[in-house]
């Protein structure tokens, strides 16, 4: 009886095999035109099916057709799918020769795949042949750049396309500058050669201005962080479809990052085009995308607490001194996903540096001077005394993030498992409710941060932009500067003939004087 059964699967499976089968003339086959057709009758429910059944199978047919050439005659489709195409040409494919062998060396791409597989078990992340399209794009990013670390940071959603983001880090020595960088180092030489030739000219014939100038000085610019430091810790690469070319974004600039918290814009896919907002944004999408990875990096990334810890020499500074690095923990044994889950959240921790409302993570003083400027400006400050800023701080490097402030009347975190009924199989998850889209995982000795959304922070009420300056008070009026009548030629002859006459009058005075003197 159980071979009976055993050969009466087999005969199906072959039976399955041969309808599976590929037509080479329309590259389809019989069992998934069938399947179709079944579902087109049991929906439908028409009467006499059987009489019908022909004519649903060729109405399946063309519907198949005018949808494949409808894909060929669209450009978009079309060019799209060549652009995915070259993700899976080797190099020796395009040049018509054999592939030479890959060496067995250590490389910093990441196994996406494997991260995806945990993802998928959390419901969070993007479609398999999404992340593998863009584990081949990173695979291009990795042969084309001097990298030792490379993660898939997310995918922001953008009206016409999106961007997804690569974080990496160069190796030692080997860093890209930036252009923007060097065309600001030009400017800067190009124009202090003019204000030297202009001043030249007032010494020697220009004619002094009299015009009264303002005392009023801007404030001082805060400058950015270095490279490989603070908010410039990591380098970002993006790109709007994995297959195409990847571009850097520039460095972000505490402008920028305080200019973002003020408004709120949606993304175009286009990294040249312009913010229009208020206030106003200092520069274009590139740098708007720029200054929101950095704050979402330093919001919502997390690990499990004991997976990094400080080095040594680190643990004996000073208090106040700000921790910028940390090392891995190879003792660390992981977290069981109880613990993970546990609603105090006492068991995850910030890795990325908290960014302080002055748009830097190490403050920067803009009262103090370097050392060569304090002889020239020592009696500027002797008139005006400035007033010492206060220094600002923020929750140091793995903090937990139990002491993240609440959202909306809730936690900042909501943690879960990926499943309750298979607890020992399961992971733990943590979902950001002040940037919706970060998501973290971890089990054992793996974790992994992820962020798909719009790149915007929670907000429980409707964007408002904040309002503009008040009115600055008029200038008080008094009698120097009220305006009045001009006189008329009659006033004017009889105001200068009364002064003739005073004037007279008090040289009779002085002469009466001086003869009663010459008497005594």
């Amino acid at each position: 009886m159980h071979m009976g059964i055993f050969n009466m699967q087999e005969e199906i499976e072959k039976a399955k095999a041969f309808l599976l089968k590929t037509s080479s003339v329309s590259n389809k086959n019989l069992y998934d035109h069938l399947s179709e057709v079944l579902s087109k009758i049991l929906d439908e429910r028409p009467n006499h099916c059987v009489d019908v059944f022909e004519d649903i199978s060729k109405s399946i047919k063309q519907e198949k057709k005018e949808e494949s050439e409808d894909f060929r005659e669209d450009p978009e489709s079309k060019a799209v799918a060549e652009v995915h195409q070259k993700l899976f040409e080797k190099d020796g494919d395009a040049e018509g020769g054999e592939p030479e062998a890959e060496e067995d060396v250590e490389t910093p791409l990441p196994d996406l795949m494997n991260l995806t597989f945990y993802f998928e078990q959390a419901g969070i992340g993007l479609s398999r042949e999404e992340m593998f399209r863009i584990f081949l794009a990173l695979k291009q990013l990795v042969d084309t750049k001097p990298l030792q670390m490379v993660r898939f940071w997310g995918k922001v959603f953008g009206i016409e396309t999106n961007y997804y983001i690569a974080e990496v880090e160069y190796r030692e020595g080997e860093e890209e500058e930036d252009e923007e960088d060097e065309e600001q180092a030009d400017g800067e030489g190009d124009d202090q050669p003019k204000d030297e030739d202009k001043g030249d000219e007032d010494e020697e014939g220009g004619e002094e201005d009299d015009t009264p100038k303002s005392e009023w000085k801007p404030p001082p610019v805060i400058p950015k962080e270095e490279n490989r430091t603070g908010t410039n810790k990591r380098t970002f690469f993006v790109t709007n479809e994995p297959g195409k070319p990847w571009v850097k974004l520039p460095a972000v600039t505490p402008a920028q990052i305080v200019a973002a918290r003020c408004i709120k814009k949606f993304f175009t896919g286009r990294l040249d085009a312009p913010i229009v907002s208020y206030p106003p944004f200092p520069g274009n999408e590139m740098n708007y995308l720029r200054a929101q990875i950095a704050r979402i990096s330093a919001g919502s990334h997390i690990s499990p607490a004991g997976y990094f810890m400080f080095e040594e020499e680190e643990e004996e500074e000073e208090e106040g001194e700000v921790r910028d690095s940390y090392m891995l923990n190879v003792d660390f044994e992981g977290v069981s996903v109880r613990e993970l889950a546990d609603p105090s959240l006492h068991n995850w921790v910030h890795h990325v540096q908290y960014v302080l409302p002055q748009g830097r993570c190490v403050w920067h003083n803009p009262v103090e001077k370097p050392e060569d400027d304090f002889e020239e400006e020592e009696e500027e400050e002797e008139k005006e005394d400035v007033e010492e800023p206060k220094p600002e701080s923020g929750p140091q490097l793995l903090t937990s993030i139990a002491e993240d402030e609440a959202v909306n009347g809730m936690p900042a975190w909501t943690p879960g498992v990926s499943s309750e009924l298979l607890p020992q199989y399961a992971l733990a998850i943590m979902r950001s409710n002040r940037w919706p889209g970060a998501v973290a995982f971890a089990k054992d000795r793996k974790y992994e941060n992820i962020y798909v959304g719009w790149g915007h922070k929670f907000d429980a009420e409707n964007y408002t932009p904040p309002p503009p300056p008040a009115a600055m008070d008029e200038y008080p009026v008094v009698p120097e500067v009220t305006e009045v009548d001009d006189p008329t030629v009659e006033e004017e002859r009889a105001l200068k003939k009364a002064q003739e006459e005073a004037m007279e009058a008090a040289e009779d005075m002085d002469d009466v004087d001086d003869d009663e003197d010459d008497d005594d």
